[in-house]
């Protein structure tokens, strides 16, 4: 009996007999910030997979041939755990299906994106990626806050504030240096731990600091201030999740470049004072 197994044979095998897994990016919550992609994916796709942070108006975009899955997570509750998740993918896939697995933003920033791939690819499931806008970059736009700017910081750290152990054990020493933009997804339930950290690890109290919630949506706001008083700030506000929290001497900029203002944004006049005050600090 021959015992080789032709595997490129098998995987053309199943290319033909399954589906294709679709990984698309949502982009941070305006629908315009689809790619066309995106966009023509949603349109065609026989099922779509999505998670919580995928906002009415891009679900918009599904063509009503598609069959809706979801899959969301929100803290402390999984409508599917992540095995649970790939498992259906694969099904999915192996009906013959055309699927697409819709996440926010980009589902190879902080999205499990890879994880579910890893899946995919073990099962010999044939799949492509779509990148999206990611919340860093479409929230500190909309926010007027730009990430990187010559004066003030030569690097951006992407960081996510709730790990995979639901513990919040970042590189704080790296995170405190100074000329950097730090954003941090996930953040708003550790937002005190994480600014006291930043400080007990040389970051001064007076670097500014913001949250914004629903960015890029009519729903945004935005509390600016600094990271003695940034939890208090966002407190008094009562914001609440989806939520980036973007530390850095560029959130002083927000005063000037601050653009996309919807009705009830939260205005960081109060927090003016106290930024002005360290002009001086360019970290």
């Amino acid at each position: 009996m021959n015992s080789f197994v032709d595997m490129p044979a098998m995987m053309a095998a199943c290319r033909a007999s399954c589906g294709t897994v679709h990984l698309v990016g949502a982009g941070p919550g305006d629908p315009e910030l689809l790619t066309l992609r995106a966009a023509r994916l949603l349109a065609q796709a026989d099922v779509v997979v999505y998670d919580h942070l995928v906002g009415p108006e891009v679900l918009a975009l599904i063509g009503a041939q598609a069959e809706r899955r979801y899959v969301g997570k929100e803290r402390s509750h999984h409508s599917l755990a992540q095995d649970q998740i790939n498992t259906l993918l694969v099904r999915l896939a192996r009906e013959g299906r055309r699927v697409v697995r819709l996440k926010g933003g980009d589902p190879f920033v902080f999205g499990r994106g890879g994880e579910e791939l890893q899946v995919l690819a073990a099962e010999g499931v044939p799949f492509e990626v779509v990148p999206g806008v990611t919340a860093a970059c479409g929230v500190a736009s909309y926010a007027g806050i730009p990430l990187t700017h010559r004066d003030f910081a030569q690097s951006c750290t992407f960081v996510t504030g709730h790990l995979k152990d639901g513990s919040c054990d970042l590189d704080w020493p790296m995170l405190s240096r100074p000329r950097q933009t730090v954003v941090i997804y996930m953040g708003l339930g550790g937002l005190a731990e994480i600014c006291a950290q930043l400080v007990a690890h040389g970051a001064p109290a007076t670097l500014p600091a913001a949250v914004v919630q629903q960015g890029t949506l009519a729903q945004q706001r935005v509390v600016a201030a600094t990271l003695d008083d940034l939890p208090e700030r966002v407190l008094e506000a009562g914001l609440k999740s989806p939520c980036l929290v973007i530390v850095g001497e560029v959130v002083r900029l927000r005063e000037q470049l601050a653009w996309f203002e919807p009705a009830g944004a939260v205005a960081p006049a109060e927090a003016t004072a106290d930024m002005t005050a360290d002009a001086s600090f360019s970290g």
